[in-house]
């Protein structure tokens, strides 16, 4: 055997490796709905945030009273809302939530609605330069309309 001569143990470890990395490399991106009014230039931008991070993403544009329709059907207190409404996985996404906060969710699968960003914080995905971040949380929508923080950004 040369130096260059893997052992059994090595090719094996090696093939665990490989299989274990499998699915990673083999992940679909993950599909996501983006509702919004025609108007909205953010919304466009959150959404370029969403696909440069590697979401499939969707777009349906409604008229505004359609669209806050959606978001009372989809159980988002007045509270909460912000300018666009996305579907994905079964949860629903309300305002400039970061991508991260997304995957977060989608990892963990909490009893809850979703996620919200109430408003439009300058800073937020798709809403300026970070490094201008007004602080802002994200919420977790709860079916009881508890709105508990999720994530919380520090002002720049």
């Amino acid at each position: 055997m040369t130096k260059h001569d893997l052992s059994r143990r090595q090719i094996l470890a090696l093939a665990a490796g490989l299989l274990a990395a499998a699915p990673l490399a083999a992940a679909e991106p993950v599909a996501i709905l983006v509702v919004k009014d025609p108007d909205c230039s953010c919304c466009e931008a959150w959404i370029d945030v969403l696909r440069a991070d590697g979401f499939a993403v969707t777009t349906k544009v409604i008229d505004y009273d359609a669209l806050q329709a959606l978001k009372v059907q989809s159980g988002i207190p007045e509270p909460m809302r912000s300018c666009h409404t996305a579907q994905v996985e079964g949860y629903v996404i309300e305002g400039h939530v970061p991508p991260a906060d997304i995957r977060r969710l989608l990892a963990e699968r909490p009893a809850a609605l979703g996620l919200a960003v109430p408003g439009m914080p300058l800073g937020a995905p798709g809403m300026g330069p970070e490094d201008q971040r007004e602080a802002y949380d994200v919420h977790l929508i709860k079916a009881d309309g508890q709105t508990p923080i999720f994530a919380h950004y520090d002002a720049a």
